[in-house]
């Protein structure tokens, strides 16, 4: 029974692999790889020794899920990858690693200037000079800018992001946040 059930499974991949193999079946979803650096300002925060600003650098890996056809706007999800740099004096900083989900909604279609609306679920890593380890911390991020398209393979960006991340029981601690806005320009191809 176990035999004949495997074998009928196996057919009908293999039925379903020959169907998706077909010309109209092999079209690929576009993707949209993209380079940002940016500032970051802190605005708020419940560390003691980090109250400043520093810069960020992320690689950004997107395919598209809607707007293919037609006068529909694209929409985008994507897998980032991020890394901050924070001063926090005497010669000390903390960094961050961030990765995660973010979505990216285009608010116009076919345009010079295409505005765009993108939010995003990160997980942070933060490690601080001076204390041992590191913690785990989770981010929500809001953003807003816009793509110049330049008909090239490599098209400019620019946006504005508010970011909130909570960081769970560091040095046995409270909860601890940091909220901060990030300016960022970069480019996608």
């Amino acid at each position: 029974m176990r035999t004949t059930i495997l074998l009928a499974f196996i057919l009908l991949l293999s039925v379903i692999q020959t169907k998706a193999n077909t010309p109209e079946a092999m079209n690929r979803v576009p993707k949209v790889k993209s380079l940002e650096i940016g500032y970051r300002n802190l605005i708020g925060t419940d560390f003691e020794n980090i109250n400043s600003s520093g810069y960020t650098f992320m690689f950004d890996y997107a395919w598209q899920l809607s707007g293919f056809h037609g006068n529909k706007k694209e929409s985008f999800i994507s897998v980032p990858l991020g890394y901050t740099i924070l001063n926090i004096g005497e010669a000390k900083s903390a960094r961050i690693l961030s990765y995660g989900w973010t979505v990216k909604h285009n608010l116009r279609k076919n345009k010079r200037a295409v505005p765009f609306l993108g939010y995003g679920l990160l997980l942070n890593q933060l490690s601080i000079d001076g204390i041992e380890g590191k913690v785990m911390g989770h981010q929500t991020r809001f953003d807003f800018g816009y793509d110049f398209n330049n008909q090239n393979r490599l098209y400019p960006f620019i946006k504005i992001e508010y970011s909130m991340t909570r960081y769970y029981q560091l040095a046995n601690s409270k909860n601890k946040h940091l909220n901060s806005w990030v300016l960022k320009t970069g480019f996608r191809f």
